[in-house]
C-alpha cells in the first residue's frame, strides 16, 4: 500500500477526484469530496479497502505507474513527449502532471514510460551507441514497419512483436533540446511458467510467454543511434533492422568508442572541487577496490562507513603504514563515490547520490536527472576520472 498512500497524499484533491469519479473505478457515489485536501487520503483508503480485489489491484497498479513518473526523471520523460507542455506547466505538482497525462493522453503516458525505460538504462550494460547517416526521416508507412517487424521476428524467433514509433526530445546538460525519434519494441519470449493462486486459493503453475522491451533512438541532426536491449546480439540486430528498414539505407556497424575511466587518481588523497552554485556540499570515496600490478587474481577492498570522520586514505595510512595498498604497486579497479547534495527548499533532509565507477569502462550513473548529468559529464572529467572526449559511448 506504500505506492497507493504516496499517490493519495501527493496528488491534489481535484486531480484525485478526476481519477476516482470515473465509473470503471467504482468509488461509492456518496463519497464526500468536500473534505479538506489534507484529509482525503484516509477516507479514500477506507473506501478502497471495501472494493473488490480486482478493483484494488487496478488502483494500486495505476498509483505505481503515476508515482514512477512523478520524480525528476519521470517528469523529464513526460515533458519529452508532451504535445502541449504549457498545460502541464499550469498544474500544481509532479503527481498532478503525471496523473493528467495518464487520464487525458494515455498513449503519450505510455510513451513517457518507454522514454523512462530507455533513459534509465542509457549508457549502462544494456546500451550501445552507433553512428549512421544524418538527416534521414524515420519511415512510418505500413510496409516499412512490416518489414522491420519481420526482421525482428526472424532473428528473435518471436511470434508476436509490437512497435511504437514516436517523436520526443532529450534535454542536454547545456539545456538544449535534441529532437529524437524513438522506436520501442515489445517482443514475445520463449514459454515459461510461474506460480500463482487460482480463484479457490490453490497454488498452481501457469504457463505464459514473457514480453521483452527494447528501444532505439535516432537523432537526425547527428546520425546518432542508441539502442537499449538485453544482450549484445539483440542490440546489433535491432540497430541493423532500424537502419535498413526504417531509415532505408545500408547498415554499416560504426560503433561509438567506449567511455574510459581512470581511477589511479584515487590511490592518494584526492580533492573533489565543485562550483558553489551546483549545490554539492561534499564528495567522498566510500569504497575503493585495488588489484596488485603483479597479481591479477587478488583484490583488496577498502570501505569507509558513511558516518566515519576519517577519509579512506587516512584510514589506509593509519592501518597499513608503508604497506598500504593505496600505492603505485596497485591498480584501482572500482570506486564507490558519494555526493552529498544540499537540502532542497522546503525539505528537511539532505540527499546523497552514490554511484560506482569500474575501471576501465563501467559507471552506473545513468545520466538522466539534471544532477546526474552534471556529475557524469562535468565533474567526473574535472576530477580526472573520466578521461575521454565528451560524446556518446557504450559502457
Amino acid at each position: 500500500m506504500t505506492a497507493l498512500s504516496t499517490f493519495l497524499r501527493k496528488t491534489p484533491g481535484e486531480a484525485l477526484r478526476d481519477y476516482f469519479d470515473r465509473p470503471e473505478i467504482g468509488l461509492p457515489a456518496g463519497f464526500d469530496w468536500s473534505l479538506p485536501e489534507t484529509e482525503l487520503p484516509r477516507p479514500l483508503l477506507g473506501a478502497i479497502e471495501e472494493m473488490t480485489r480486482s478493483q484494488r489491484d487496478r488502483i494500486s497498479n495505476d498509483a505505481e505507474r503515476v508515482n514512477a513518473l512523478a520524480d525528476e526523471a519521470g517528469q523529464a520523460a513526460i515533458y519529452s513527449v508532451a504535445e502541449n507542455p504549457a498545460v502541464l506547466d499550469g498544474l500544481s505538482n509532479a503527481h498532478a502532471r503525471a496523473l493528467w497525462m495518464f487520464l487525458n493522453a494515455p498513449e503519450r503516458f505510455r510513451h513517457a514510460e518507454e522514454v523512462r525505460f530507455t533513459e534509465d538504462r542509457r549508457r549502462g550494460r544494456m546500451w550501445a551507441g552507433f553512428m549512421t547517416e544524418a538527416g534521414r526521416a524515420v519511415r512510418r508507412e505500413e510496409g516499412a514497419i512490416e518489414a522491420f517487424v519481420s526482421a525482428l521476428k526472424a532473428f528473435s524467433g518471436a511470434t508476436h512483436v509490437h512497435v511504437d514509433i514516436f517523436d520526443r526530445v532529450r534535454t542536454t546538460l547545456e539545456g538544449d533540446e535534441c529532437d529524437l525519434v524513438q522506436v520501442t519494441i515489445y517482443r514475445e519470449g520463449r514459454p515459461d511458467d510461474l506460480l500463482r493462486f487460482d480463484d479457490k486459493g490453490s497454488l498452481v503453475r501457469q504457463a505464459y510467454r514473457p514480453v521483452f522491451e527494447a528501444a532505439v533512438t535516432y537523432e537526425a541532426a547527428t546520425g546518432g543511434i542508441e539502442v537499449v536491449a538485453g544482450d549484445r546480439a539483440t542490440r546489433s540486430e535491432i540497430v541493423k533492422a532500424t537502419v535498413t528498414h526504417l531509415l532505408g539505407i545500408a547498415f554499416e556497424e560504426n560503433r561509438l568508442p567506449l567511455r574510459c575511466y581512470d581511477l589511479s587518481v584515487l590511490l592518494s588523497h584526492h580533492e573533489f572541487p565543485v562550483d558553489p552554485e551546483d549545490g554539492i556540499e561534499a564528495v567522498e570515496v566510500r569504497e575503493l577496490r585495488v588489484m596488485p600490478i603483479d597479481d591479477s587474481d587478488f583484490r583488496v577492498t577498502l570501505e569507509k562507513p558513511a558516518r566515519a570522520d576519517e577519509t579512506i586514505w587516512m584510514k589506509a595510512e593509519e592501518r597499513f603504514g608503508d604497506r598500504t595498498p593505496l600505492s603505485d604497486a596497485y591498480v584501482a579497479t572500482r570506486a564507490r563515490i558519494a555526493v552529498k547534495l544540499a537540502r532542497r527548499p522546503g525539505s528537511g533532509r539532505r540527499r546523497t547520490l552514490s554511484f560506482t565507477v569500474t575501471w576501465p569502462h563501467g559507471c552506473d550513473l545513468k545520466d538522466r536527472t539534471a544532477t546526474e548529468q552534471l556529475i557524469g559529464e562535468k565533474y567526473l572529467r574535472r576530477w580526472g576520472i573520466l578521461v575521454d572526449d565528451p560524446q556518446l559511448f557504450e559502457d
